[in-house]
This record gives structure tokens, sequence and C-alpha cells, in this order.
């Protein structure tokens, strides 16, 4: 039997800045600026302000796995440049990550606790906004008193 569609070369997923490695080598720390960054990596994946401005760049490369695994896809490349710049528009901070930097990277597991307890004043007052979105001139609560009273 020939199958005709089959092919020897694996299929490549590519996602992001190509070659972001290589790239991000040209980038300079209190001298490369804005500019320069866009003209060399284009528009970053993500934007984030706070104190400066954050961008972020991504490349990522995943291929088809084995065949023992029935073609699902496997990562391969994983990198991430994350650029600091501050109000001046000059590049102040350069962090690249790649794909065994992320393996050894230590996830929080604390958890936050709900803000709203049902006895708290925030509770209280979106109750009290919700019953009077519903019923605005009190009629419900009313009847509610007169069919009780009977």
């Amino acid at each position: 039997m020939i199958v005709a569609n089959c092919t020897f070369k694996p299929v490549v997923e590519h996602h992001g800045v190509p070659f972001l490695e290589r790239k991000q080598t040209s980038l300079i720390v209190n001298k490369s600026n804005k500019n320069d960054i866009k003209m060399i990596l284009g528009s970053p994946s993500t934007k984030s302000k706070f104190d400066n401005d954050l961008w972020i760049y991504i490349e990522r490369k995943q291929t088809q796995s084995k065949l023992k695994n029935l073609g699902k896809m496997k990562i391969y490349k994983n990198d991430i440049l994350v650029l600091e710049i501050d109000n001046y528009g000059i590049l102040k901070k350069k962090e690249f990550y790649n794909i065994d930097d992320m393996e050894n990277l230590k996830i929080a597991q604390e958890t936050t606790e709900d803000g709203f307890r049902r006895n708290s004043f925030i509770y209280d007052f979106m109750s009290s906004m919700r019953q009077k979105i519903n019923d605005p001139l009190g009629q419900r609560a009313k009847k509610r008193k007169e069919i009780t009273q009977r």
C-alpha cells in the first residue's frame, strides 16, 4: 500500500517572533529605544503599564510527537523576552527566558480568599442595590407583608 498524503518532514507550528533569541542580542540596555525595538522585533505580543512599560515578546514552536503518542503536539521551543522601558522610551531592563528556564520557575501555591462575606459592608450594599433594581417602588415587599398578615 502506498499512502499519498504522508510525508517524512515534521509539521511545525510557529507562533510569535521568529528567531527571538538571536534578534534580542542586538537590543542594548540604556541605549536602545522603543523605535529600535519595534524595528527589530515588531509589535509586542503583550504590553503592560506599571511604573514603566513592560513589553513581552513570545516565540513558540511545536511539532507532532511520535506515532506512539498519536500525533499530539509537543512544544520544543518556548522563548519569552521581557523588556522594561522607562518613561523616556529607553530600554532599562531585558530578561530572556527559554524553555529550560521556565521548567525551573516556582509557582506560588497560595490562594486568595473571597472579598465578599455575607456579613460585610460590600455584600450588604450590593444586596440592597440588587433589591432596589429588581423592585424600585417596593411593591413586592408590600404585597408580601399583606399576604403574611392575612
